[in-house]
């Protein structure tokens, strides 16, 4: 008898969001959805505001990943002051920038591998959700030094962005054209020479101890990581003009799963001409897509996989020996295995360290000269790598500095369909033919979700304490079985 499944709501993403999946009478999957089922409304309420409050105001959808919103608008709102796309502000403006910058991704890439994925792969996806969390790994005696780790180089990340934005979470250090402040000796000596571990080298060793502990993981569980769940796609990122990895400006690069270009450099502020979004009845999130592909065919996916997808190389030593070892494994063919992106997260980490070392002896972070001032503009548009991928930042204004339009095109937008996919495909799986519903098989198509680490999520990281009932009814919507994970994270029927 046709059956269908509901999870709601699905576990850690900002809102409220669960997924449907059908069932035939043979019992097999004709049918999976992530819907998102909470309307936001930025794009709206921002309207009528002066362009310069769009960096501080749009940052607060977010409390995990704000320096990208941060960012993303004060990109945008630099053109309508004059001051250019990205690489036109004073050499001390753009190095505090990436410095902020990658001070966030660094805080969020530990805080999504280390606290929300490392206790689905060292404890096990069907371990007992009661212990499977990052308070279970750290009392693991197995991984107890590995979850210290992860709070430290959070907290790391967070004390560069507090020193640059002036605050952890909601800063204000961006401003139209530049920055507010520049980095004192004594905040850089602190984050170059400070005790240990809190300092740029250990970060770095850190970090490249969690690309090798993933390699590791990978080698022992092999058919795990790579079948979890993979399918040809496009990916899309920035790239350095050089094509290097760069998360925080350069031009717009697309490639399909066999690596061609189709979409080759072009310039960020062309994007409308290249991307298009799909709206669809039975969710508020949209779908975006490349224009010269159509709908069906232009979906992409972005982030940390599509990003080592799309670069030729990785500007830093030691991050670049892990991408070329990444690369290798495909035969530098695209990566379009879902679980890899926690492979791609672990290097950007540590590119990430290794940049704010770079930056952190560069001498123009003292410098005086923060903010650039050109002809007035009467639209912006700033786009930027956040941890989870692409984001665009669009804006219009009137004669008296009000905005008019807005659109925002976050990082988990862009990967909607891609999600789709995913949870499709381990429903698929794990589902067809299944009578009876089991607590692992709802882990794991959160896992699936959760490889992609969406922004949604931001405002639910709650430690053993992810409500989630899944409800199997049949034809006649009569329940067939049910089962719910309350708050304690106890399993109940």
């Amino acid at each position: 008898m046709a059956q269908k499944v509901t999870i709601s709501p699905v576990t850690r993403v900002e809102g409220h969001g669960k997924v449907t999946i059908k069932l035939d009478d043979e019992g097999h999957v004709t049918q999976s959805r992530f819907h998102i089922v909470e309307f936001r409304g930025f794009e709206r309420f921002v309207q009528g505001r002066p362009y310069w409050e769009a960096p501080v105001l749009v940052q607060r959808l977010c409390g995990i990943c704000p320096v990208s919103h941060h960012l993303g608008a004060a990109k945008a709102v630099d053109m309508i002051v004059g001051a250019g796309a990205g690489d036109g502000l004073t050499p001390t403006g753009e190095k505090m920038r990436r410095l902020m910058h990658y001070g966030q991704i660094l805080q969020s890439h530990a805080l999504h591998f280390f606290h929300l994925t490392s206790p689905d792969l060292l404890l096990g996806i069907d371990a007992d959700p009661a212990v499977r969390n990052v308070i279970g790994v750290a009392r693991s005696p197995d991984y107890k030094d590995l979850a210290v780790q992860g709070v430290m180089m959070r907290k790391f990340g967070q004390e560069i962005i507090e020193a640059t934005a002036g605050k952890k979470i909601h800063g204000t250090g961006a401003i139209p054209g530049g920055i507010n402040k520049s980095l004192s000796l004594e905040e850089r000596d602190r984050f170059l020479k400070g005790k240990d571990p809190l300092n740029a080298d250990t970060m770095i060793d850190w970090a490249e101890a969690a690309v090798a502990l993933f390699r590791d993981y990978h080698q022992k569980h092999r058919e795990m990581i790579d079948g979890y769940s993979q399918f040809p796609s496009n990916h899309l990122s920035l790239v350095g003009r050089d094509g290097a990895l760069d998360l925080y400006h350069g031009k717009l690069r697309a490639v399909d799963a066999d690596g061609k270009k189709i979409l080759n450099d072009v310039n960020y502020q062309d994007y409308l001409s290249h991307i298009a979004e799909e709206v669809r009845s039975w969710t508020y999130m949209k779908f975006p897509f490349l224009t010269n592909l159509g709908n069906e065919k232009g979906w992409y996916r972005v982030g940390p996989l599509a990003r080592l997808n799309t670069c030729d190389f990785i500007p830093t030593p030691r991050a670049q020996k892990a991408f070329e070892e990444f690369k290798a494994y495909t035969g530098g063919k695209p990566d379009n295995m879902c679980m890899h992106t926690h492979w791609a997260r672990l290097i950007e980490a540590l590119f990430a360290a290794e940049s704010i070392k770079e930056l952190l002896e560069d001498p123009d972070l003292q410098g005086e000269d923060r903010v650039v001032k050109g002809t007035r503009q009467n639209e912006g548009i700033g786009l930027i790598e956040a941890p989870r991928g692409t984001l665009f930042h669009h804006y219009r204004v009137n004669e008296f500095d009000q905005i008019q339009m807005a659109n925002l095109i976050v990082s988990t937008t862009n990967n909607n369909q891609a999600m789709n996919e995913a949870v499709g495909q381990v429903a698929r799986r794990e589902m067809d033919g299944q009578k009876t519903i089991t607590e692992p098989m709802m882990n794991a198509v959160e896992v699936a979700i959760r490889a992609y680490d969406p922004c949604l999520s931001c405002a639910t990281h709650a430690l053993g304490k992810m409500p989630l009932e899944i409800t199997l009814l049949n034809h006649n919507e009569e329940v067939v079985d049910r089962k719910s994970r309350h708050t304690n994270g106890v399993q109940q029927n």
